[in-house]
C-alpha cells in the first residue's frame, strides 16, 4: 500500500511538471516512475505468504472476512488487510518464581481452600488456536486473547474449584483429581471461544509454612510408628523362636525319659568303659558303685 501512495503522489507531481514546457521532459520520467510504483505495490499487495504454523485473518474496510488463509502463498484482493495468527501449540505460564512465567515477578495463584488455608499455585496452560474459528476470535475478542481470556479464565476457574478441597489434600491425594476438574471446567469454556486447551499442568503446589510443619510432623510421627512396629514384630519373632526352642528342648528330655531303660543305660555305661580302657594316653580309674568295674592303666 505504502508503493501504491508514493506512485500515486508521483504521478499527481509528473501531471503538474507537465504544464510548464521547461519541465515536461522530467514529468514524463515521474508518470513512468509511477506508473512503475503503483505497479509495484499493487503486486506486493496482491500476493500474500502465510508462513508455516500460522493462518491469515482476511479484513477489508475493518470488516472481518469468514474465510481465512492457510500457510503458503496466495493472491488477494490488494485492499484487504491480512492479520496472521499462530495456530501452533502455545503456552502460558503462571509462576511464583521471578521470571519464570509470562509476567515478570510473582505471578504465582494464590486460592483459599475448604479449611480456609491460602494456597499458592503455580500452573502451565498448554492451548491453541482453531483455524476455523479465528476470523470469529478477531471480531468478538482480539489478537490479544492471551491476556483477555486465557490467563483471568484460567486464574478464574483454579479459585472457583479449589475451595471444594482442603489444603492438605489438595497437596497430595487429591491433586491429579483437582488437575483433572478444572481442565474440564476450562476446557468448555475455552472452545466456545475457538481455543483449544491441549494440557493443564499444575506444576507446584506451596502450603502455608504452619501446615507444612504439620505435615513433616505427621510423616515423622507415622515414620517412628513403623519403625516400633517393625521392632515388635522382631521382637515377637524373637520370643516365638526361643519359646519353639524351649518346647523343643522340653519334647526331647521327655522323649528321653520315657524311651529310655535300665537295660538301655547298662549297655551304654559299658560301652563308655570300653572306650575309656581303649584309651592309651593316661592313666585310669574308673570307681563306680554296684556292679560298675574298675580299670587300672599303668601306662606311661
Amino acid at each position: 500500500m505504502t508503493l501504491i501512495i508514493i506512485g500515486v503522489l508521483v504521478l499527481f507531481a509528473g501531471l503538474a511538471l507537465q504544464r510548464n514546457e521547461e519541465y515536461k521532459k522530467y514529468a514524463r520520467i515521474l508518470r513512468n516512475v509511477s506508473f512503475l510504483l503503483i505497479l509495484a505495490g499493487v503486486l506486493t499487495k496482491c500476493i500474500v505468504q502465510i508462513n508455516p504454523g500460522q493462518v491469515g485473518v482476511k479484513t477489508l474496510f475493518g470488516k472481518v472476512q469468514n474465510d481465512v488463509l492457510s500457510s503458503g502463498l496466495h493472491f488477494i484482493n490488494p485492499f484487504l488487510e491480512i492479520r496472521r495468527l499462530d495456530i501452533k501449540t502455545q503456552n502460558y505460564t503462571m509462576s511464583g518464581i521471578h521470571d519464570e512465567g509470562q509476567k515478570s515477578g510473582d505471578d504465582a495463584i494464590r486460592v483459599l481452600t475448604s479449611d480456609g488455608l491460602e494456597v499458592t499455585i503455580d500452573l502451565t496452560v498448554l492451548y491453541k488456536l482453531l483455524p476455523s474459528e479465528a476470523p470469529r476470535l478477531i471480531k468478538e475478542t482480539g489478537e490479544d486473547y492471551t491476556d483477555k481470556i486465557v490467563r483471568p479464565l484460567t486464574r478464574t476457574k483454579i479459585r472457583d474449584n479449589a475451595v471444594y478441597y482442603e489444603a492438605i489434600a489438595l497437596y497430595s491425594t487429591k491433586r491429579d483429581e483437582f488437575q483433572q476438574r478444572i481442565f474440564k471446567s476450562i476446557e468448555d469454556d475455552f472452545r466456545k471461544r475457538g481455543l483449544v486447551l491441549e494440557q493443564l499442568l499444575v506444576r507446584n503446589i506451596t502450603l502455608p509454612e504452619s501446615v507444612k510443619a504439620t505435615i513433616e510432623q505427621k510423616i515423622n510421627a507415622e515414620q517412628d510408628a513403623q519403625k516400633m512396629q517393625f521392632v515388635l514384630l522382631k521382637e515377637r519373632q524373637e520370643a516365638e523362636r526361643k519359646r519353639v526352642e524351649a518346647q523343643g528342648i522340653a519334647d526331647y528330655q521327655r522323649i528321653i525319659n520315657t524311651g529310655l531303660t535300665d537295660q538301655q543305660l547298662q549297655y551304654e555305661q559299658i560301652k563308655a568303659y570300653l572306650e575309656l580302657a581303649k584309651s592309651p594316653n593316661s592313666k585310669v580309674i574308673v570307681m563306680g558303685k554296684g556292679n560298675a568295674p574298675v580299670i587300672l592303666d599303668t601306662k606311661n
